[in-house]
């Protein structure tokens, strides 16, 4: 198997569908875009067909002189492109602090990690162990933590803390979220203090799936039904909840998505972002690795992380 089939059937799924959508609007059709990605063109049917079920959109037109965008998949081209982008410089980041003949430190990360967090410790990385290839996979939590568990992470960055003594844990990230709303539900549910989680109830909540991460949706949805707020039927196992999920839903004005204040995506002139009053959401993010685990070059990238910045 070449190494582009390779990296095609082992990135992360919404980016394998993402990858797929834009080589059908590229190359204009699905046979030049399977040749492009080494697949089949019925696997990539499919793939694509999936994407646009995930999305409920209808993203191409299919005809006998090949496939084009529709309006909703133009609008989803630019964005599938920049997470694309964002998702390759981060591959070309990390490669700078690999070194020849190393082994490879193996990390899991989740959507949605702040940005800057890792850079330090890479860099400290980098300058103690020069020979370690880091290696960088995008998973959800449950994902992270069964690669844990069978060998295949070196260390995770995962929404909840794993319970017992076969993982060690280290808090990284505490994230006072806030919401996204349509500007002009902004204008109308604002207060002094930002928005209330009551006041969303008549709106529908953009939320993940239970499977991603149990312990921490539990935590997140006792909130907003403690708030008085009816959640709807749980998204589908395996729908990731990347970016644009988020702005097409919040654009109608008929639903609310949770981001933190540095949330990196950009907005919409007609979508925003607001506190929520009291900050009673609170996302953390612990770096995770086995508590058996002896490798020194592990040690010191997770002591640069637990080290404030600028010491």
């Amino acid at each position: 198997m070449t190494r582009s089939r390779r990296a095609w059937w082992h990135e992360g799924m919404e980016l394998r569908e993402l990858r797929a959508f834009v080589a059908v609007v590229e190359e204009g059709g699905l046979s030049a875009a399977a040749r492009r990605l080494h697949v089949s063109q019925p696997a990539l049917s499919q793939t694509v067909g999936g994407l646009e079920r995930r999305l409920g959109v209808k993203l191409l037109v299919r005809g006998s002189t090949g496939a084009h965008a529709t309006e909703a998949g133009t609008a989803l081209l630019a964005e599938a492109r920049a997470v694309l982008a964002r998702h390759d410089q981060a591959l070309r980041v990390m490669a700078r602090y690999a070194g020849p003949g190393g082994g490879a430190l193996r990390i899991g990360i989740p959507l949605e990690l702040p940005s800057g967090l890792l850079d330090p410790a890479l860099a400290e990385l980098s300058e103690a162990h020069p020979d370690t290839r880091v290696q960088a996979r995008h998973l959800s939590t449950a994902e992270q933590l069964a690669a844990l568990r069978s060998g295949d992470l070196d260390l995770g960055f995962l929404r909840e803390r794993p319970p017992g003594q076969e993982f060690d844990a280290l808090l990284v990230v505490r994230e006072e979220l806030g919401v996204l709303l349509s500007a002009e539900q902004a204008a109308e549910l604002g207060g002094p203090g930002g928005i209330a989680l009551d006041a969303l109830g008549d709106l529908q909540w953009v939320g993940f799936p239970r499977s991603g991460s149990p312990a921490w949706y539990d935590e997140l949805t006792a909130v907003l039904r403690g708030h008085g707020l009816d959640l709807g039927p749980e998204a589908p196992h395996g729908q990731e909840l990347i970016a644009d999920v988020k702005l097409a839903a919040v654009a109608s004005g008929r639903a609310f998505a949770l981001a933190p204040p540095d949330w990196q995506q950009p907005l919409p002139d007609h979508v925003t972002w607001s506190p929520l009053a009291g900050h009673p959401l609170v996302r953390r993010t612990w770096a995770v690795w086995p508590a058996d685990s002896h490798r020194r070059d592990l040690a010191r990238f997770v002591a640069a992380l637990d080290r404030p910045p600028g010491t």
